[in-house]
């Protein structure tokens, strides 16, 4: 009779151990998704130094001085394998570091502190199965005065704004669903808005496009202005341009905009189309000369 009690447990947890694996599976799945979405292996992988994937030294110049993506592979020496899931939260939603210090808002955690919890645990899941690689992160050379970190409390106490990114009453599920890849996850404002002389976002003229980006790079102006936005673009267009990089006049996106493409090529069609109503939603602004793309 034990025996008969004993199998009929044993048979019952079984379909358990798959269901179990999925989940996981699932996790890493998304993960790998987001991953792609907000472009890491860009800012963190130094291709033309030959660098491994995310091993850091990528060189991003500024008007702030010359900053170098740090490694992000789970190496517990030079990477963050040694970083909780608690400590690399933090990092995205709050801007400090497994030490306590404050990181320069070249970083972009303005945006991802807009992300969800729970797309925090999946991205970190996904980074730890990734390959450590044992490269020191390089020194920052960031202009006088800049330098000074604790001149990062003002620029937090102005700027910095922190999430998770809410709903928005009244707008649709597909809006507000573009509006959460796009702002925080994507941060595409994060390139496509003009910044001051302290480099907070000129919120004013969110989207406009921005002439003295990262590298020189010039981000257009992706308002629904008709003149120098992207008015007479439909959401179609868009999507399409989130998928191949292709625009309505059948050319394709350059610069760093290709890379971003890389990655939002790895979202749904349905997420596609959600940043695609999101970003032709945003009000016209007219700029004296669009930048080139």
């Amino acid at each position: 009779m034990l025996i008969r009690i004993f199998v009929a447990l044993l048979i019952a947890a079984l379909p358990a151990v798959p269901s179990a694996h999925a989940a996981d599976e699932a996790q890493l799945k998304r993960g790998k998704v987001l991953f792609e979405a907000a472009d890491c292996t860009s800012c963190h992988t130094d291709v033309k130094g030959g660098g491994a994937p995310l091993a850091g030294g990528r060189k991003l110049t500024t008007p702030f001085g010359v900053f170098y993506g740090p490694n992000i592979t789970p190496d517990r020496k030079d990477g963050i394998g040694d970083w909780s899931e608690a400590q690399f939260r933090r990092a995205l939603h709050r801007g400090i570091d497994k030490k306590g210090d404050y990181l320069y808002p070249v970083f972009p955690f303005a945006a991802f502190t807009g992300i969800s919890n729970v797309d925090v645990a999946d991205l970190y899941a996904y980074l730890r199965t990734l390959p450590p690689v044992a490269r020191p992160n390089l020194p920052q050379e960031v202009n006088f005065p800049f330098g000074w970190r604790f001149l990062l409390v003002l620029w937090r106490a102005l700027y910095f704004h922190a999430g998770p990114l809410q709903p928005v009453e009244g707008r649709s599920a597909e809006w507000n669903r573009g509006r959460y890849l796009a702002e925080a996850v994507a941060h595409c404002q994060q390139c496509h808005t003009p910044r001051n002389f302290l480099g907070g976002l000129a919120t004013k003229l969110a989207y406009a496009g921005n002439a003295q980006g990262i590298d020189g790079m010039k981000a257009p102006n992706i308002t629904s202005d008709a003149a120098t936005g992207i008015g007479s673009w439909s959401v179609d267009d868009v999507a399409q341009l989130l998928k191949t990089g292709q625009t309505p006049d059948m050319d394709f996106v350059g610069s760093g905009m290709s890379d971003v493409v890389k990655g939002t090529g790895a979202l749904s069609d349905a997420d596609r189309r959600a940043i695609a109503v999101y970003i032709k939603s945003i009000p016209p602004i007219r700029t004296r000369k669009p930048p080139a793309s």
